[in-house]
């Protein structure tokens, strides 16, 4: 796979992950670039790497496994109930030099410990933190939380934990619980925290500057002037054009749609997704609509990289908007700053390791396929399905306000430019949301990518 070249600071924790034992948490602002160095590490790294994700839709991105699959571990809370585990389950954990894991802010604490359990069990290896396997995890708590815990299983967080974010499990040294005992023994495993600070998605340094303000919780009165005067302007009325709204809810988002779809001319069709093998349950696991609704006209969104010829530079990337302009043959025409392209149905692969037994290696088998346009309606979308896109502009709807920590920054932080905000109300105090435990663990612990003396 040809992967973007790394800049300075990308290579240098590269070769920290690849040349060392240590257990790394890759962090760093929107637009660092985190998403790449993951990428190059799992195709560049000479160790037996298994790459695991919190949710299927975020596994799909990395092309590795859910956590829950790659471990057999029961659905809910672990906490001490025995860790069921076959021999194909023990085999493949026992082959994992390296464990990757994205979007690590969204795992909890209790399945931070389940993973470090069935490790130390599946390896014989009790006594060590994830039974000797090197863990590599990337994220932002800043922008992504994991799901509170809710009835019995928050009140067994509490009397177990300090809070239930990953960083907080007791496998960490200094893990402790809520009543501040240190669980000391077989625990004790070293976090280094390494925080990428180039920022590729923006250039201006006084946009950074205000995102990081947001991100931190510490936006002054200037800094909300200066963002909310950008964003008071109307925006313009160009049907040719639009603009993307990031919105709270699901239900906004598909209004704007559905409105915007029924108002253009033309005749609607549908293209169903054909999806083959195991691809878990529900809609909220594909990676695009199982029933995708154009027409000519449609302002579309694509939803990965634009896989062309070898060497060839992308024709669009995930996140780049783009008009339809014919639907025929088995494929749509969109029309992407005045160049337009044949989009045809793309391939999403859902993996699962094996253990090849004649290799002693760790191989990648493929599981189930979902066939689909890789489009998406984007006259809106919501924050969250955001994640990790750029826009040169976007009107941001917080509608009664954001509900969730880091939910305005991860939408401020998806626009290259000030210029290209609009705001459909003033940021208000109460959007700006940081998670108290979050700012209480980054607080003086995330150092910069420094090279490695010697490091080729």
């Amino acid at each position: 796979m040809n992967t973007p070249p790394l800049s300075a600071e990308q290579e240098a924790l590269f070769r920290l992950i690849e040349d060392t034992r240590e257990h790394v948490f890759v962090t760093g602002r929107a637009g660092t670039g985190k998403s790449t160095l993951l990428q190059h590490l799992a195709w560049n790294t000479s160790k037996q790497i298994a790459v695991c994700a919190p949710t299927g839709v975020a596994a799909l991105n990395v092309e590795g496994q859910t956590i829950h699959s790659l471990f057999r571990l029961p659905i809910g809370l672990i906490a001490d109930t025995e860790i069921d585990q076959s021999d194909p389950t023990r085999k493949i954990l026992n082959a994992i030099d390296t464990l990757v894991i994205d979007e690590i802010s969204m795992v909890n604490a209790d399945l931070m410990d389940g993973m470090d359990r069935a490790l130390r069990q599946a390896r014989g290896r009790r006594a060590e933190p994830f039974g000797g396997v090197q863990v590599v995890m990337f994220g932002d708590p800043y922008q992504l939380a994991p799901v509170p815990p809710r009835g019995d299983e928050l009140r067994y967080i509490q009397d177990h934990y300090r809070s239930f974010w990953f960083f907080d499990a007791k496998v960490w040294a200094g893990g402790e619980a809520s009543d501040g005992i240190l669980d000391v023994g077989r625990h004790g495993a070293e976090l280094h925290i390494r925080e990428l600070v180039d920022i590729h998605r923006q250039a201006d340094d006084a946009f950074k500057a205000m995102l990081n303000a947001v991100r931190h919780g510490v936006v002054t009165a200037e800094i909300a002037g200066m963002l909310n005067g950008a964003g008071a302007r109307t925006p313009p009325d160009d049907p040719e054009s639009p603009i993307i709204t990031l919105a709270t809810r699901n239900d906004i988002v598909n209004s704007i749609n559905r409105r915007h779809l029924t108002a253009l001319a033309g005749r609607e069709q549908t293209a169903n997704a054909e999806i083959s093998g195991d691809f878990g349950r529900g809609e909220a696991g594909y990676p695009a609509d199982a029933e995708l609704k154009l027409k000519v006209g449609a302002q579309v969104m694509f939803l990965r990289n634009d896989t062309g010829a070898f060497g060839e530079p992308h024709r669009w990337v995930n996140g780049t908007i783009g008009t339809v302009t014919r639907i025929a043959g088995g494929t749509v025409r969109v029309d992407v700053d005045g160049h337009e392209f044949d989009v045809e149905p793309a391939v999403w692969e859902r993996f699962r390791y094996a253990y090849d037994p004649g290799s002693k290696k760790l191989t990648r088998e493929i599981v189930a396929e979902f066939t689909q346009f890789p489009l998406r309606l984007a006259w809106a979308v919501t924050i969250h399905k955001s994640q990790g896109k750029t826009y040169d502009r976007a009107v941001i709807d917080l509608g009664s306000g954001a509900f969730a920590p880091g939910q305005t920054y991860v939408a401020l932080s998806r626009l290259t430019s000030i210029d290209g905000l609009y705001l459909s109300r003033p940021l208000r105090p109460s959007d700006i949301r940081v998670d108290p435990d979050v700012q209480r663990f980054m607080r003086g612990r995330a150092a910069p990518v420094q090279p490695r003396i010697g490091a080729g």
